[in-house]
């Protein structure tokens, strides 16, 4: 199944705890919490690019399968990982103390990031 496509957040949760466990700052948690964001992923073979917009903050990742690369965490650390791909529908990486796993089922994106104890659920709907 290709990931290809854009993607709508429609619900999030534990993004408060999981932003704080994480180090973001108050003022950035509480200006994001309520912020809709936009996925965009762009799959050729087993090359990525994932765009996300969140506000005026524009996120963009670039990594292939299976090769060590540069990414940004959500709290605007570049880490060196490699994503994995798991079965032909989940993408799976590990960013220092954080636990990232994508997954399409069906037209959602289902993107769970955990640290500690802490769960960070997105689901996003695709939009085109």
């Amino acid at each position: 199944m290709a990931f290809n496509g854009t993607y709508e957040l429609q619900t999030q949760e534990n993004f408060v705890p999981f932003m704080k466990a994480i180090g973001l700052a108050d003022d950035l948690i509480e200006k994001g919490k309520d912020l809709k964001s936009v996925s965009e992923i762009v799959q050729t073979g087993d090359h990525f690019k994932v765009t996300v917009t969140t506000g005026s903050k524009v996120l963009v990742n670039e990594f292939t399968i299976g090769q060590e690369t540069e990414v940004e965490s959500p709290a605007g650390d570049k880490i060196k990982a490699i994503v994995h791909l798991e079965g032909n529908n989940k993408l799976v990486v590990k960013l220092q103390s954080i636990s990232s796993v994508t997954e399409i089922t069906g037209d959602q994106l289902v993107h769970t990031m955990t640290s500690g104890d802490i769960a960070y659920k997105r689901i996003s709907k695709r939009i085109s």
